[in-house]
């Protein structure tokens, strides 16, 4: 059973000869603009899981899927080649999550600030309800160490 610190750093190494070799070797008209954002490796070394974002629309991104399952044998061999590991993890390769779920957090951020500024818009020219401090002060107390109006209740 390896560590999990040889499994980060050959998910470290796989993510970059991927990167690579899908900038230098794989020449599949179907690749979109493709950017590997992780590579993560089981501990024992057995499966790879690359993860990865497409510019473009859902056309795009479904050709970029494709290309790069059709590349998986040479993109695998190449991770063999330049790591030198015993057994050639197998590759999965995953659309990340990411940017769409930093454009739902945008969406969210907006339609706040557009909160936000409806009610300072509906509170300009409007004053707080009741006296500007609210708060009991000590000189409120009297001589009894009671607040005003708190004395003895009378049946």
């Amino acid at each position: 059973m390896a560590d999990n610190a040889r499994a980060r750093k050959l998910a470290d190494r796989i993510q970059v000869v991927v990167a690579e070799t899908l900038d230098r070797r794989i020449k599949d008209p179907r690749l979109g603009f493709v950017t590997i954002t992780d590579a993560r490796v089981t501990g024992d070394l057995r499966e790879a899981t690359v993860f990865y974002t497409v510019y473009g629309d859902d056309e795009e991104r479904a050709a970029s899927a494709a290309a790069l399952e059709s590349a998986k044998g040479v993109l695998r061999s190449e991770v063999g080649r330049q790591t030198g590991v015993r057994f050639t993890p197998t590759l999965t390769f995953v659309p990340d999550a990411l940017p769409d779920t930093a454009r739902t957090i945008d969406d969210l951020l907006d339609k706040a600030r557009a909160k936000d500024a409806e009610v300072r818009q509906t509170a300009v020219g409007k004053s707080h309800a009741g006296e500007a401090d609210p708060y009991r002060k000590p000189e409120d107390e009297d001589e009894d160490g009671d607040a005003e109006g708190e004395g003895e209740a009378s049946a």
